[in-house]
């Protein structure tokens, strides 16, 4: 099985490499500029079997993008994770940095999956979060570009059918070192779901990385078109 993971450095992109390695699979593990991480994450990759590609590449570059593409001759999975983006209220957002937001989410998930070969049951998954569908402050940028994510999620499901299915994991608050950039390093964020949540916690980058394993899975071949909300039910309330 023949794996690329855009951002896989850290988060939940790293998660999601370690929760996808096991024997029999190879993993291309990307990243932007952190070296170092990205090769402590394909350590981990092979300690579980699965063989590991790094490569650095970023998603806002078209050449970057076919590079990826081209390190197998067909994928099996395309996950989607990297992702750079401003938060600012809407009317202090510059058009530079509205711009390098969709690039780099909204973008990708649309050059890459179509830079790609695939193998027949492949799959294509996407990550959004709630603030995809609710209001978050400061997130007008990558909020539009995570709804654009979803809605190209359903587009992509059907012309792509039968041959390969498209999902897309949106998360709740999850522990990553995302929160950092909002106010409060995310504190508030984490207390609020925390409360909020009916599981009683706030999400962790594994909650969404064993989400992206059960989609895959052929089990779940009737599943297709579909924006899978992970947020241990907080948005219920």
């Amino acid at each position: 099985m023949n794996i690329v993971i855009t951002g896989a450095s850290r988060g939940i992109g790293a998660a999601i490499a370690r929760q996808l390695a096991a024997p029999g699979r190879h993993i291309v593990v990307n990243y932007l500029q952190n070296e170092a991480a990205a090769e402590a994450v394909a350590a981990s990759v092979r300690e579980r079997g699965a063989a590991a590609r790094v490569v650095q590449g970023d998603v806002r570059s078209e050449a970057d993008l076919e590079r990826l593409a081209a390190c197998f001759d067909a994928v099996d999975v395309l996950v989607h994770n990297a992702a750079i983006g401003v938060l600012k209220p809407y009317d202090k957002i510059r058009a530079s940095q509205w711009d390098l937001t969709m690039e780099s989410s909204l973008r990708p998930f649309w050059l890459l999956t179509k830079l790609c070969r695939f193998n027949d049951g492949a799959n294509v998954i996407g990550l959004s979060s709630m603030g995809s569908q609710q209001h978050v402050p400061g997130y007008a940028a990558m909020g539009a570009a995570k709804a654009g994510i979803e809605a190209l999620t359903r587009q992509l499901a059907v012309e792509m059918a039968p041959k390969v299915r498209v999902n897309t994991v949106c998360g709740g608050v999850i522990r990553t070192d995302a929160l950092r950039y909002f106010p409060d390093s995310g504190r508030q964020m984490i207390e609020l779901a925390e409360k909020l949540t009916p599981l009683g916690r706030c999400g962790e980058p594994e909650d969404i990385a064993q989400l992206v394993d059960l989609l895959i899975d052929p089990r779940a071949y009737w599943l297709t078109g579909q924006i899978l909300v992970a947020d241990g039910g907080m948005s219920l309330r």
